[in-house]
């Protein structure tokens, strides 16, 4: 499955963990693929997996994190294999399939038989395409955080105008006002604000709140 690049809404997620196990002239090439939201997340499966597999000579691996339209991180390693043949050819395999929110870890066993530079970005290449052709994804839609505070009389309207929207409700405390921390799609996000803004008349409080 596929997603146009265009699209900055909506953007594909491996909807679950995932690995496939590939075998060049005796050497083991072990694929997981994860969803990951962040560096710390990503490093952490590293180590995870690592600890899974603490005989294997090499864990290379890369990830892309982020939304198509925001600050994207992108990472690799090839972890001790000759530089440029590992982790920079699992990169390529993901940013081609261009599925978001994605750590590939190739974990190697060494048979005894060198593959040379060439063999090894191939053996790379192709364990990560045949771990991605196994993969389940899902569509992730683009959201935008927002604070909003409102009147007690107001919060009946304003909760119909969060279902219009498919808006989703992250967190509410309540004191002298209500106070709602938001999750908008990034689509609705200008025709959401105008309505509020219409409705209240100037008296709610939008602010956006920074979702790192």
């Amino acid at each position: 499955m596929s997603l146009g690049e265009k699209d900055l809404n909506s953007y594909l997620i491996p909807a679950e963990p995932v690995m496939t196990e590939l075998v060049i002239k005796k050497s083991r090439f072990i694929c997981w693929i994860y969803p990951v939201e962040s560096r710390q997340e990503a490093l952490a499966q590293v180590a995870s997996l690592t600890e899974q597999y603490p005989d294997a000579r090499h864990h290379c691996w890369a990830y892309i994190a982020g939304p198509p339209e925001g600050a994207t991180q992108i990472a690799w390693s090839d972890a001790g294999e000759p530089q440029g043949t590992a982790g920079k050819p699992i990169l390529n395999v993901l940013q081609h399939h261009g599925v978001r929110n994605i750590l590939a870890v190739v974990v190697r066993y060494f048979g005894g038989i060198k593959l040379g530079a060439g063999g090894l970005v191939r053996a790379y290449s192709g364990a990560t395409q045949q771990t991605m052709e196994a993969l389940n994804t899902t569509i992730k839609v683009a959201t935008e955080v927002l604070v909003i505070e409102l009147n007690y009389d107001q919060e009946p309207r304003f909760k119909q105008l969060m279902k219009e929207y498919g808006v989703e409700l992250l967190d509410s405390t309540y004191g002298v006002s209500v106070c709602y921390t938001l999750s908008v799609p990034v689509s609705e996000l200008k025709l959401f604000t105008e309505r509020v803004t219409s409705f209240s008349k100037g008296q709610l409080q939008l602010a956006t709140h920074d979702t790192q």
